[in-house]
């Protein structure tokens, strides 16, 4: 049996508006541009995490289904991490405990905001991937 830590499993949800761009938010714990998104609870489904992150980190309530665009692996951060595209059901963006800003974002703009690890996952999503794309990175850039 393996001493090593088990992986952790997260969603985000790129949410897509009528032009084209993706909503991202600025974490408040690092500083960086990224879809919204976090960690799913022990008790809790994939769709559940998904609602309960999108709606924690900006204000916006997401239709469902969402469509699964990716999943991604961090490989020096243990996280498997699965993203959807998402429209927007209710809400107004806005901040919270964990977003320190969030703006709409052209994909040149995701490109000079985002790591490469999380603005594929942006452009996956706005490509509506399907099947859905399956990457590895170390964090930052792509592997």
């Amino acid at each position: 049996m393996s001493t090593d830590r088990p992986h952790s499993v997260s969603v985000a949800g790129v949410i897509v508006d009528d032009q084209d761009r993706a909503l991202l938010i600025k974490r408040r714990d690092n500083g960086k541009w990224e879809p919204p998104g976090g960690v799913l609870e022990r008790e809790e489904t994939i769709p559940e995490a998904l609602q309960r992150e999108v709606l924690e980190e900006t204000g916006i309530k997401i239709a469902v289904p969402a469509t699964l665009t990716g999943i991604y692996k961090n490989m020096t951060g243990l996280i498997v991490s699965l993203v959807f595209r998402c429209e927007a059901a209710d809400g107004t963006p806005t901040t919270g405990d964990e977003t320190r800003a969030l703006r709409w974002a052209t994909r040149e703009e995701v490109t000079e905001l985002a790591d490469e690890a999380y603005a594929i996952r942006v452009f996956d999503a706005l490509d509506a991937a399907s099947p859905p794309a399956i990457r590895a990175h170390d964090g930052v850039k792509l592997v």
